[in-house]
């Protein structure tokens, strides 16, 4: 997927980037797990309780989780029980449960390191190409794009539509993710900055164009106000 050509969508994708972070920093949302002593662990937790599930909902049970287990020896010798009592108000807490203590067992056995490589990582039990652009992100400095939903509903909507229906496996889509996300040094923020965008302007059902800074480029809006005329 790294090799897909999108060299005709460069200067756009600069320019959404540029947008993008004039935008975030004047609407971004503060949550814990984004404060800048915030130690690798404490993102990796904090994304995989936000798989699916609203921040504002995760924001309440993120404290207690950390407090239970603030670390990977911690977690990695959790019972199962006492992981779902923590996060099943979230929902998902059969899938997420599995995915903390393989994560946790996994660094603990290996000295503390998880696999600095998407291959390896996505061997591990339950942990997808999402999770493991976390993990490359946060632990090992690379710029990796974190393509969920609310990524893919903003690069289709302002860039043009993905190819495939499935959007772990999209050349296309993770191709433009990855070189809007692709400087090192604020790869995790921008992911930020997308997410936030998703949630506030650029929502699933009813996207609040009015406010978008985006529409002077954005597929989606031209589409829209063309067939609306």
């Amino acid at each position: 997927m790294k090799n897909y050509k999108i060299t005709r969508l460069g200067k756009k994708i600069n320019w959404f980037r540029k947008t993008l972070r004039l935008w975030f920093k004047e609407n971004h949302r503060n949550f814990l797990w984004r404060e800048p002593t915030r130690t690798p662990y404490e993102i990796l937790i904090a994304e995989v309780l936000l798989r699916r599930t609203r921040a504002e909902t995760v924001a309440q049970i993120y404290p207690k989780f950390l407090k239970k287990y603030p670390d990977f020896t911690q977690l990695a010798s959790a019972r199962p029980a006492g992981i779902k009592r923590i996060i099943k108000p979230l929902g998902l807490w059969r899938q997420k449960t599995p995915i903390f203590l393989n994560i946790a067992k996994a660094v603990v056995e290996n000295n503390g390191q998880l696999p600095s490589n998407r291959e390896d990582l996505e061997k591990l039990f339950h942990i997808g190409n999402y999770i493991a652009s976390i993990i490359l992100t946060s632990f090992h400095g690379k710029a990796e794009p974190f393509v969920d939903v609310n990524m893919a509903r903003v690069v289709d909507r302002f860039f043009g539509p993905r190819k495939l229906v499935d959007i772990r496996y999209d050349p296309y889509l993770h191709a433009v993710a990855r070189e809007i996300v692709k400087n090192k040094k604020e790869s995790l923020t921008l992911n930020w900055a997308v997410l936030d965008f998703a949630a506030l302007v650029c929502k699933a059902g009813r996207p609040r164009c009015e406010i978008c800074p985006m529409t002077k480029k954005c597929l989606y809006y031209s589409q829209v106000t063309t067939n609306s005329s």
